[in-house]
């Protein structure tokens, strides 16, 4: 099993690029897509960033469970699944949601919630790649 921990390192480090990507660009550029756009748009970035985030989260979650289940005990490793735990809750209990009201049509409030409450995760990403990077 000497693949899991390069798929776990590679998925991680994608998706810390790929929050901080979102978290500067794609989810402040929704307040300048125009109301009239707004639901194509946001249909369209959902299901395209979805074909992105969904492989390498899957990815990470499983290689975290096959490392937690081969015997991966490094304190690094460790310090990080509260880290990756947090970061699916967030997902979906708090950004699916604001999506799906999103969805609707842009709603301010639900836009500014979906940029300020996205930084725990891009913190947690961070986080979880620095101690990813600790045990190589």
């Amino acid at each position: 099993m000497e693949w899991l921990f390069p798929v776990q390192y590679a998925a991680t480090w994608a998706l810390v690029g790929l929050i901080w990507t979102i978290q500067i660009i794609h989810y402040p550029l929704f307040g300048q897509v125009g109301r009239d756009q707004f639901i194509s748009y946001h249909q369209r970035h959902t299901r395209l960033i979805t074909l992105v985030v969904g492989p390498l989260m899957l990815a990470e979650l499983g290689t975290a469970v096959l490392l937690v289940l081969t015997g991966t005990r490094d304190p690094w490793f460790i310090a990080s699944l509260p880290l990756l735990a947090s970061i699916w809750i967030s997902t979906w209990l708090v950004q699916i949601p604001l999506h799906n009201t999103l969805a609707n049509g842009f709603d301010a409030q639900a836009h500014h919630r979906l940029v300020t409450t996205n930084w725990w995760r891009t913190a947690a990403w961070s986080a979880r790649g620095i101690c990813i990077m600790m045990m190589v």
